[in-house]
């Protein structure tokens, strides 16, 4: 949304960064990339946002070729810094799962896991900390129109990496529980057999909401906050800030955003492991 004169608008520039590089089948059967958020929808469920896509497997690939390098180099004479930070997020979901995880329960593939759920998902995160203008305004000048560079502020991606989880969850109900047991769990609860259909309606939200909930949790905290440097950045260009104000404002978000990204980062992983205990658990 442009002004008469050809330049942004202010609701135009938040339009433009929160629009992905969207690749679908437009109505008339043709393949292509949407120009804009109207061209995006009318695409329905042909449609793959490319950026985020792109990013999150880029950051996970990341991630794996850092802990390759790190378990291939592994000293237990001479460990270098980047190593005992790992070693200590390991601790740290090692810890997370001894304190959570049923104690009935023998599952040593939890806790790796659960590092690796933590670690992509504040890698992902931590792409809200560059500015908004740095990546997309390049990708511009190649000839990319859009440019969304924080893969969990995509619903796509959140709910697709709570999919993920959601999946674990029934592998591990029917593996551990058996399809018998996990089926009177879900038809015989709350409240008894004379309930049946009650029951299963009931269990089966519950169980729904537990994907729903931890990939809505992530993808709402991450929006709002790539928002609000969106908004940061708008008030800054149109004359609200002024002089090094809108870097400071830019700068004070950033920090305490810091401890967002953290904190969502870990509240995920926390979830995963919660909800993968409760799969393991007998009723």
């Amino acid at each position: 949304m442009a002004a008469e004169n050809g330049e942004l608008t202010s609701a135009g520039y938040i339009n433009h960064h929160l629009t992905n590089l969207t690749y679908g089948r437009f109505p008339d059967g043709s393949w292509g990339f949407a120009h804009g958020a109207q061209e995006a929808a009318s695409m329905g469920f042909m449609a793959i946002h490319v950026d985020s896509m792109v990013w999150s497997l880029g950051l996970g690939m990341i991630m794996f070729i850092v802990f390759r390098s790190i378990a291939k180099g592994f000293s237990a004479d001479k460990p270098s810094k980047l190593q005992c930070f790992i070693e200590t997020l390991f601790d740290v979901a090692q810890d997370s799962k001894d304190s959570t995880f049923t104690k009935q329960a023998k599952n040593e593939w939890i806790a790796p896991m659960a590092l690796t759920v933590f670690v992509w998902v504040f890698f992902m995160n931590l792409m809200d900390l560059i500015p908004v203008d740095w990546i997309p305004e390049l990708f511009v000048a190649m000839g990319v129109e859009y440019m969304k560079i924080v893969p969990s502020t995509d619903v796509n991606i959140a709910l697709g990496t709570a999919l993920a989880v959601f999946i674990m969850i029934i592998y591990y109900s029917l593996k551990v529980k058996g399809p018998v047991e996990f089926t009177k769990e879900l038809t015989l609860q709350p409240f008894g057999k004379w309930m049946i259909p009650f029951n299963f309606l009931l269990e089966t939200v519950a169980l729904l909401a537990k994907p729903l909930s931890l990939g809505l949790r992530l993808f709402g905290n991450m929006y709002a906050g790539e928002l609000i440097f969106i908004l940061i950045a708008t008030m800054y260009s149109a004359g609200y800030f002024i002089g090094a104000l809108g870097g400071v404002a830019q700068l004070g978000w950033a920090i305490f955003h810091i401890l967002v990204i953290t904190l969502q980062a870990y509240i995920f992983m926390m979830l995963t492991i919660v909800y993968l205990s409760q799969a393991h658990e007998h009723h």
